[in-house]
């Protein structure tokens, strides 16, 4: 009897302490840092087919945090989808941006922020008369196209109640569908749809504002306080530094 209360309390502690363990710890150890990442969001994360490698704003941002830590980087590929179950399911310990949402919070722990965008609609430029508004796209007959498992893919029910919403599977994306003349129009961060009005300029955005004001942070395992918490704490040491001034400036994009 006492050898089997012996063994749960140890089985207990063990459990315990596993709990307790940080990231960092892992992290440290193991030499190297998991990032998830989507490498499809421009200027953000982009994955060049060519090389297989990863640039972008977050990836800048992510190298810099492994310098620091002393340890390699290794970029994780993920889809918006299942961005969240890898964070859930250990196969990355951090991932690039991501724009905080009640339901990721569910399971997700979420760094300071450190980036904010809003959000616009893109529609075919020849179409902007028909389309010049938010609300000319919330109409019976109108398909608005989403990417599977982004916040626009939720905001879009409670923006277009009226209209079809079509979401389409990654490696595809919401504005190829406007594009090819599937979707009337999609909506996504104001920062990529600037990138995308000058990479195909038979796009244009919606002159009627920005919407739902978002920001953007990493995510982090769920309850790891030690690890959120270095994170959060280097994110505002490099603010203070000019680091993402300087980042900021680099891809031509709005501060804070």
């Amino acid at each position: 009897m006492i050898k089997k209360i012996l063994t749960i309390l140890i089985i207990t502690l063990f459990a315990a302490y596993a709990h307790a363990a940080s990231k960092l710890d892992a992290i440290k150890k193991n030499g190297e840092l998991r990032v998830g990442t989507t490498g499809d969001w421009d200027p953000m994360s982009m994955k060049d087919p060519a090389t297989n490698k990863y640039k972008g704003f977050d990836i800048d941002v992510m190298n810099e945090l492994a310098k620091d830590l002393g340890v390699k980087v290794k970029f994780v590929p993920t889809e918006w989808k299942t961005i969240v179950a890898g964070i859930t399911a250990d196969r990355y310990d951090i991932s690039t941006s991501v724009t905080k949402t009640p339901k990721r919070a569910e399971v997700a722990g979420f760094t300071t922020t450190y980036y904010k965008y809003g959000t616009v609609p893109l529609v075919l430029k020849k179409n902007l008369k028909r389309f010049s508004t938010w609300d000319s796209l919330n109409k019976n007959g109108v398909t608005i196209a989403t990417t599977l498992g982004t916040s626009q893919e939720e905001k879009a029910k409670e923006f277009f109640p009226k209209s079809k919403l079509q979401s389409v599977e990654a490696p595809a994306r919401d504005f190829q569908e406007v594009l090819a003349g599937r979707a009337d129009g999609n909506i996504t961060s104001s920062t990529e749809a600037n990138k995308l009005v000058i990479k195909y300029p038979q796009l244009a955005i919606v002159p009627d504002g920005e919407k739902n004001p978002a920001f953007l942070a990493m995510m982090v395992p769920k309850g790891d306080k030690v690890w959120n918490d270095y994170v959060s704490n280097w994110i505002k040491d490099k603010q203070s530094s000019g680091f993402f001034k300087k980042l900021l400036a680099k891809y031509n994009l709005k501060s804070l």
